[in-house]
């Protein structure tokens, strides 16, 4: 049932993020690299490496190392951009990071996956069917994103109109997601909870240290770290619950529980994170009356 509700609110999710795209924020952003090339480095590499060895650390089960790992591969996201500009980013890095981690991620996904697949899952019959993983991201996630940038160039007022519409629609629609496969699997949810918990939170956490420090080492500005460590930090678990319970690829809901649980632990640990900046920076104007 729940892949039925996943699979349409990521094509909107994707397709509000097409609409989103500017070529001429790519040309600002592109002018400064160093803060691409650290955020990428951090989404694509640092997390899936810091997940494979919490999975180990924690000995988790199959389902849920293989699950673990797969948040850790899909990056961004249309929430990030929101966040960013809650946080006082650069907006423009956020949609040009996100743009480019969904389009880098339709040939990084597979290859990690198939990995984390060979290594702990072939031993209890989990197995990665690589072409259809690659035919679903091609469809649920480039296509409505070209979709979105189609709409945006032929008829921006539209695009602008149905973006705001879908804005606000997002966290609504994961809310319903997350509980939708809570009802369905709270009892294993509650069994591991404790555990899984740790785990994620420890992900999150660890993003957010590393792509600090990362951004520091390359003298980002404050609001390009700002971006660099939401970006690194959230995930996009719509796409990671469609791989997991997709009736095509791993068709194991069960799989998609560490994404549900990095869901709410990211969303809560980066509303701390945006008040704080938040705080701080009304506390700076203060003190400059």
């Amino acid at each position: 049932m729940a892949i039925w509700i996943v699979l349409p609110i990521l094509t909107l999710l994707m397709f509000d993020l097409g609409l989103s795209l500017k070529f001429e924020d790519f040309g600002k952003v592109f002018r400064h690299p160093w803060p691409i090339v650290v955020a990428l480095a951090g989404q694509l590499v640092l997390l899936p490496l810091i997940a494979l060895g919490l999975a180990w650390a924690f000995k988790l089960t199959p389902v849920f190392f293989i699950g673990l790992v797969l948040i850790a591969c899909c990056p961004g996201g249309s929430s990030s951009n929101v966040f960013s500009k809650l946080a006082g980013g650069d907006v423009a890095l956020s949609v040009t990071l996100t743009a480019l981690s969904s389009v880098i991620t339709l040939f990084t996904i597979p290859l990690v996956m198939s990995a984390a697949t060979s290594l702990v899952g072939e031993s209890v019959g989990i197995s990665l069917p690589v072409g259809n993983l690659v035919k679903q991201n091609l469809l649920l996630m480039l296509l409505p994103v070209l979709l979105g940038i189609g709409l945006h160039y032929v008829w921006p007022q539209g695009a602008e109109k149905t973006d705001r519409v879908l804005a606000r629609l997002a966290f609504p629609l994961l809310l319903i997601l997350i509980t939708v496969f809570y009802v369905q699997h709270h009892r294993t949810i509650l069994d591991n909870l404790g555990i899984l918990g740790l785990c994620v939170t420890a992900l999150i956490l660890l993003a957010i240290g590393c792509s600090s420090v990362l951004s520091r080492l390359v003298r980002a500005g404050a609001a390009q770290r700002r971006t660099v460590i939401i970006e690194v930090g959230m995930q996009n678990a719509a796409q990671a619950i469609a791989i997991a319970s997709s009736p095509f690829i791993f068709a194991n809901e069960q799989m998609a529980i560490p994404a549900i649980l990095y869901s709410l632990m990211m969303n809560i640990v980066l509303l701390v994170y945006v008040w704080i900046v938040r705080r701080a920076a009304a506390t700076r104007r203060h003190s400059t009356k």
